[in-house]
């Protein structure tokens, strides 16, 4: 038998790249009339199985319509507000108030906003869990001397509240108090006197007095005992948002002789202030659409 042929062209064996045998059923005449004798190859008619095939996988692989528009910011009480960036609200602190100086660690952890007269400081924890204390104040007598007073507050508190916290800090008579003034029934007045005009719920629980919103939602804790130990490190003063007192969604704690002015700040922030919370999407029990069936096919008869 003679070998095959390769082509001059391609260096092909044009054997091996012949195209197999159609049936007459696949094979159509060329109507160009110079070559009528010329057959062409002729895709097989599609059957009704394999248009429904074809017509389901469009459906489940269609183009994707576009998802709901992100809702936008609700207006809540100041105290349910977003946190916000904290960051940001310091320095944008920082940038107003030029008697104040930015601090940062050695390792950047940490950043410290120190007053000119180096006896109020802010101390700003980068590396915290959210629910932590990331912000302590702290007050002194002299630059080298004990510390007098101090606040703690957790990465989750409100912007609102952050920022009406900052700007009593910048006001010298909020802070400013007397050496051993300790809080008085008077003072405790003052510095609650917004959480009252606002109907906020008044009880005393032994050495705890404390005030709540209707609902539960929100809440300061006066502790009468704590309010009298100068060196005691129980908080005299608790500001808290959320479930309860005891699994809050941030808080405030204060120590014996913070000044009432900066507390009452703080309380006419929560009892009359706003601020903005971002929309949680709702969860829906409907379950999803289950996928259409494919049709059955039967198997083509072999030819």
């Amino acid at each position: 038998m003679a070998e095959p042929a390769i082509g001059p062209a391609t260096g092909r064996n044009e054997r091996l790249f012949m195209t197999p045998p159609a049936t007459d059923a696949h094979i159509r005449r060329d109507t160009d009339p110079t070559n009528s004798n010329t057959k062409r190859i002729s895709p097989a008619p599609t059957t009704d199985a394999e248009r429904q095939s074809a017509d389901v996988c469009t459906s489940l692989n269609g183009a994707s319509e576009p998802g709901p528009a992100a809702p936008s910011p609700e207006t809540v009480p100041a105290y349910a507000a977003d946190p916000g960036d904290h960051d940001a609200v310091l320095g944008q602190f920082l940038d107003v108030h030029g008697d104040w100086e930015k601090w940062r660690t050695w390792s950047d952890d940490t950043t410290h906003a120190i007053h000119e007269s180096q006896t109020l400081r802010v101390e700003r924890v980068h590396e915290a869990y959210p629910s932590e204390s990331t912000w302590t104040v702290a007050a002194y007598e002299t630059p080298v001397s004990d510390r007098l007073w101090h606040l703690t507050m957790t990465g989750t508190t409100p912007a609102p509240v952050l920022q009406t916290l900052l700007g009593s800090l910048a006001d010298g008579d909020v802070w400013d108090t007397a050496i051993g003034s300790p809080a008085t029934e008077k003072t405790v007045a003052q510095a609650t006197r917004a959480l009252t005009d606002a109907g906020w719920q008044h009880t005393v629980d032994g050495r705890w007095i404390r005030w709540e919103t209707a609902q539960g939602d929100a809440g300061v804790q006066f502790d009468a005992f704590a309010a009298q130990q100068t060196a005691s490190v129980l908080s005299t003063w608790t500001l808290w948002a959320g479930p309860s007192i005891n699994q809050p969604t941030w808080a405030m704690n204060a120590s014996a002789y913070t000044p009432a002015p900066l507390i009452a700040n703080l309380t006419g922030e929560l009892a009359h202030g706003i601020g903005t919370r971002q929309q949680r999407p709702q969860l829906t029990s409907t379950p999803p659409a289950a996928a259409p069936a494919l049709p059955k096919t039967r198997p083509s008869p072999r030819r």
